[in-house]
């Protein structure tokens, strides 16, 4: 151990020494400095505490090595990979290491199989550019696309923007290959788009969030690129109306993209791209249609006909690329406009689409009874609302109601049959409440899977599941 580096004990000290000798050279990372950016991610769990080590790993068998360390020394091991979590899935632990995919950036494209072979590290971005430069598209897009990895979008089974028409991260997710908690590397499922052959076990692990094993390479399915799209842009005087619209769209046509802002999203986001919006509306609602040729055209008279049932004004159509493009960065734009307005805790609800509008009414309500801001955004589409609650970080009491707003949202989707997170995960800000949606036999069920895969608990102990017995 050299100066700078985490204080530990002279046991700890020889069990990391040990970790060294199997790694290859400037694999563990002990310096105090380095250490401290990987205490929080993107959620900023106040829990979060700076790991002992920080293993960079850069290969399969890098991983096979540090778990197999990690399972004799009976150390928690939190996966990482761009650290771009919102639940609090990559929170540094004390006493732990975190084990960091950064590095593992190699993508290569096969087009005749039409599919995308990626280590955990490339980043969402990365795996489009890559597909698009042989004619082909890799369909999830959460706006945090050019920053997230591709092997946390597996982990949590990501969505975003276009999942309305095109389905989430596990909808293309043909094969992987893991690590289990033993260091044993398995790998699942093929390059084939049906199988049949036994239990589906390459869904098991999409949405495990790092508990039942570390995600090393992905097969993706990729498809032909999409035609050109139309926009269209409506503005509605209530957030109610707005929903009510979604509801009317989604009984008629499958749109590529619906989107809803309100009024104080929009707010922030001219406030930061001076667009032109319409500050005074009470919801925007962004639409696309991706139909080829003159469908295209139908489907957006559908659109535009189902938000004039709802009362829309100001309604706006293109089929210019660039200003479609315009308004979907205006809505990718929104969660960075928001820090303005202090810090943020990041909701990720969802319910059946014809509860949209009761729930957008239900968070109005919270935001109000707890004196705290709550932006909504929401790829409304398939009811997937991610209320964003800003509070001053200066004050206890402001955050104390920011907490409180935060558990009543996750309680109000329940209460309308829905889920406390339709694309981020559940990590460890939301634990707490995933008996309340699972209930007891499923919660016992999970847990008796943990149990089998890693029966030591090393695998991001804390996330999804209670720790019955932290680790040495």
């Amino acid at each position: 151990m050299t100066s700078g580096s985490a204080p530990c004990s002279d046991s700890a000290a020889q069990r990391l020494d040990e970790l060294v000798a199997v790694l290859p050279p400037k694999s563990v990372v002990i310096d105090v400095d380095l250490l401290e950016k990987y205490r929080y991610d993107c959620a900023r769990d106040p829990d979060g505490s700076v790991p002992t080590a920080v293993v960079r790993a850069r290969s399969t068998a890098d991983v096979q090595a540090t778990l197999r360390w990690a399972g004799e020394h009976r150390v928690p091991v939190v996966p990482r990979g761009a650290g771009s979590s919102l639940s609090g899935g990559s929170t540094g632990l004390a006493g732990g290491i975190t084990l960091s995919t950064e590095r593992m950036r190699e993508i290569t494209i096969d087009p005749a199989a039409r599919v995308a072979i990626a280590q955990p590290g490339a980043l969402n971005a990365e795996v489009k550019a890559a597909a698009a430069e042989h004619g082909l598209w890799y369909p999830p897009d959460p706006s945090s696309s050019e920053i997230s990895s591709i092997g946390g979008n597996a982990a949590t089974n990501a969505g975003g923007l276009c999942c309305v028409k095109y389905g989430v991260t596990a909808d293309y997710v043909l094969g992987m290959q893991v690590v289990l908690a033993d260091g044993t590397a398995v790998r699942l499922g093929g390059q084939w788009l049906k199988n049949a052959a036994g239990l589906s076990l390459t869904k098991l692990f999409v949405g495990s969030e790092g508990t039942l094993g570390i995600i090393t390479e992905l097969t993706l399915r990729l498809l032909p690129a999409p035609p050109p799209e139309h926009t269209l842009v409506a503005m509605f005087d209530t957030i109610d109306a707005a929903a009510r619209a979604v509801v009317t769209i989604t009984a008629r046509v499958r749109p590529s993209m619906l989107e809803l802002m309100d009024r104080s999203s929009v707010n922030a986001v001219e406030d930061k791209l001076r667009m032109g919006l319409n500050r005074n509306a009470g919801a925007l609602l962004l639409a696309r249609s991706d139909a080829p040729a003159g469908a295209a055209g139908t489907e957006m008279e559908l659109l535009r006909a189902a938000c004039e049932e709802q009362g829309a004004h100001d309604i706006f159509t293109t089929d210019d690329p660039d200003e479609g493009a315009a308004f979907c960065e205006a809505r990718r734009a929104a969660v960075p406009a928001m820090e303005a307005f202090g810090t943020l805790l990041l909701e990720d609800v969802g319910v059946p689409v014809a509860k949209l509008p009761a729930l957008v009414l239900g968070i109005e309500q919270i935001a109000a009874a707890r004196d705290t801001r709550i932006f909504l955004i929401a790829h409304a589409g398939d009811g997937n609302t991610h209320p964003v609650i800003a509070y001053d970080p200066t004050s206890t009491a402001a955050e104390q109601r920011a907490r409180q707003a935060f558990g009543e949202v996750m309680d109000l989707a329940l209460r309308l049959g829905g889920t406390i997170t339709g694309e981020h995960g559940v990590g460890r800000l939301k634990a707490a409440w995933l008996p309340d949606q699972l209930g007891s036999d499923a919660m016992e069920l999970t847990r008796r899977i943990k149990d089998a895969l890693d029966p030591a608990s090393i695998l991001n102990p804390g996330v999804m599941l209670p720790t019955p017995n932290s680790p040495a």
